[in-house]
């Protein structure tokens, strides 16, 4: 009796979901091009990150290595984006990394996805919040935050007087997300300032090319005496000089800080119902963006780097005070400007997403299902804004701006590994259609003892049978070997990423570091391997993800390396919404979803 409650129970944690037809979508009522989709990921991608990024990782962490931190963070972002144009092709349903979970790997995982991309959305509508308050800053001189903090401070506490502002733009932000009236004229307005972006961007980089100075990426030890710094060569914090002055384990914070600032195209694939060619523009529109977007942040951050010495650079500066350096002070409020159009064409309606994931959560019953009926209801969209705006402010209240980063960043990098890990799963399992799949979930979900017993699955596992199977397409065996195998991958490799988390200690020449990396990537090649010997699926697709499956598995193991790289509150943090969510899936969702 035990046996058959725990297995039960345990049906239900992986239980798929059916691609019916009548999926829950936001309806705009337009048809979005391809162009569309590139104008709409360049745009949530080129945000707030660029230019308050760019200037602290170059000053604390990487100096003129900042363009080797954005190209490792753009690589990352592109196997991530890779992943989900397959799935884009694959599937042509709105619902980013949820459904693509809830489809391929079942319920529980579906659940930690979405319940990771609420925190991060919420985290990014708080970055957004402490933007909007120091832009208006930038534009004003920074007149805002003196004042403030010469009037204010004697009357109230400090910690209220330095967060004033935060509240300020509460007002700013319940006037736009209220306005949700014209939504057609919603992707005007952001293809214009997505273009004012893009524009004065290219004017950054121009600049830092036509006023930039080679020398400032081999800086040595006179420059920095000259500078008046230090009379060694060894100045600490500030680096030690040359191209990568914080050596490489600075690149590989700065690569995991600079993350954050290609966080964003995944908003493509939730407009899938408004594309005119999904299976297309999905694909065309993640990779040609993302690879924009690359471009852009490698000009940037060349372009500061050579116009400014990265150790006058300071902790908290933003992009338009390099122009003060060089004495161009009216670019500085051009570039101001650009900031202020970033944030508006970002987010002029930054509670839409969580709206929709909360909204998608509910529908299929792992939520309760009245949010699914309030939240996009006149009154219910009115009493939603209250709701998030307000848990915006108290977070921007009592958290760092690091720590949001952050926060966003491991929530995020969650669902893009559990992305790559649904393409490893699905890229090997037999044939199945998008709207024929229903009955083939369903009589999965039920355990059919019958198919067990008599069909293709109760084929026997053989150790030739790992590395020479004897089908020369994906069958029920192969596809369990794979998941079980892609299971030990992602263990192994989470493994690898905490010992070479201790990258000090592999260089020391420590020999039981040494070993256990040796045995860890013995065990990995071997696993990759049998993987790879299994039979792929034939579907046609107008894209899939190439290399399969060293691919997905690189996707995998750099987003948990960079996961590795956050700090123990941000671990903490997001372990306290984590056990949250459990209590609420385990409580309520498990009984109540859509599942058998």
């Amino acid at each position: 009796m035990l046996r058959q409650a725990l297995r039960r129970f345990g049906q239900k944690l992986v239980r798929r979901r059916p691609l019916e037809k009548n999926v829950y979508y936001f309806n705009s009522g337009i048809k979005l091009s391809t162009l569309d989709f590139v104008a709409l990921g360049v745009g949530h991608t080129v945000g707030i990150g660029v230019y308050f990024l760019a200037t602290e990782v170059a000053s604390n962490q990487a100096g003129p290595s900042i363009v080797i931190c954005f190209l490792v963070a753009g690589l990352t972002s592109l196997l991530a984006g890779l992943c989900y144009a397959e799935f884009g092709a694959r599937l042509p349903r709105s619902g980013s990394a949820y459904l693509y979970t809830y489809v391929t790997m079942g319920e529980l995982w579906a659940f930690i996805t979405g319940w990771s991309l609420i925190i991060s959305l919420v985290a990014d509508g708080v970055i957004v919040m402490k933007a909007w308050t120091l832009t208006f800053d930038i534009l004003y001189g920074n007149r805002i935050s003196v004042t403030l903090h010469e009037s204010i401070s004697q009357h109230v506490p400090q910690v209220i007087a330095d967060n004033l502002g935060y509240f300020a733009m509460i007002l700013l932000l319940f006037i736009i997300e209220i306005q949700y009236l014209l939504y057609r004229d919603y992707y005007i307005i952001f293809k214009l300032l997505t273009l004012v972006k893009l524009l004065v961007l290219s004017f950054v980089i121009i600049s830092g090319f036509m006023k930039g100075d080679l020398h400032n990426w081999n800086l040595t030890e006179e420059d920095y005496v000259k500078a008046g710094l230090n009379d060694t060569f060894s100045l600490g914090p500030m680096g030690s000089g040359g191209f990568v002055p914080f050596g490489f384990e600075g690149i590989l914070r700065g690569a995991a800080t600079c993350f954050y600032a290609f966080i964003g195209f995944d908003s493509i694939v939730t407009r899938v119902k408004e594309a005119q060619t999904p299976q297309r523009s999905i694909p065309k529109g993640i990779v040609i963006s993302l690879l924009i977007c690359f471009l852009v942040y490698f000009g940037v951050s060349a372009a500061l780097t050579l116009m400014v010495p990265y150790y006058q650079l300071q902790p908290g500066s933003t992009l338009p005070e390099v122009f003060l350096h060089i004495g161009w002070a009216p670019a500085y409020y051009v570039v101001a400007f650009s900031i202020f159009c970033s944030v508006i064409g970002s987010y002029l309606n930054f509670t839409l997403p969580i709206r929709g994931m909360i909204c998608r959560m509910a529908k299929d019953g792992l939520l309760f299902p009245v949010l699914a009926r309030i939240l996009f209801s006149t009154y219910g969209h009115i009493l939603t804004t209250v709701i998030f705006v307000s848990t915006a402010a108290i977070m921007a209240f009592f958290f760092g701006l690091t720590d949001l980063l952050d926060l966003r960043s491991i929530g995020t990098l969650t669902s893009y590994s559990l992305v790559a890990f649904c393409v490893l799963i699905i890229r090997y399992q037999p044939e199945w259609t998008n709207e024929e799949n229903e009955a083939q979930v369903q009589e999965e979900n039920l355990g059919n003892e019958v198919q067990e017993e008599n069909g293709p699955a109760a084929e026997k596992l053989t150790l030739q049978g790992l590395f020479f199977p004897g089908s020369p397409t994906p069958t029920p065996l192969s596809g369990r070997v794979v998941y079980v195998c892609s299971s030990l991958l992602v263990l192994l490799l989470t493994l690898l990423c905490l010992v070479l988390a201790q990258w000090p200690g592999l260089l020391s020449g420590d020999p039981a570091p040494i070993t256990v990396v040796v045995l860890l990537l013995v065990l990995i090649t071997g696993i990759t391997g049998v993987i790879w010997r299994q039979p792929q699926s034939s579907t046609p697709l107008h894209f899939k993800v190439p290399a399969v499956p060293l691919l997905p598995l690189l996707s995998i193991f750099v987003n948990v390396y960079f996961m590795m790289q956050m700090t123990a509150a941000t671990w903490a943090q997001f372990g306290v919404w984590m056990l949250i969510g459990f209590a609420l899936y385990f409580g309520y969702g498990i009984w109540h979803s859509l599942g058998p």
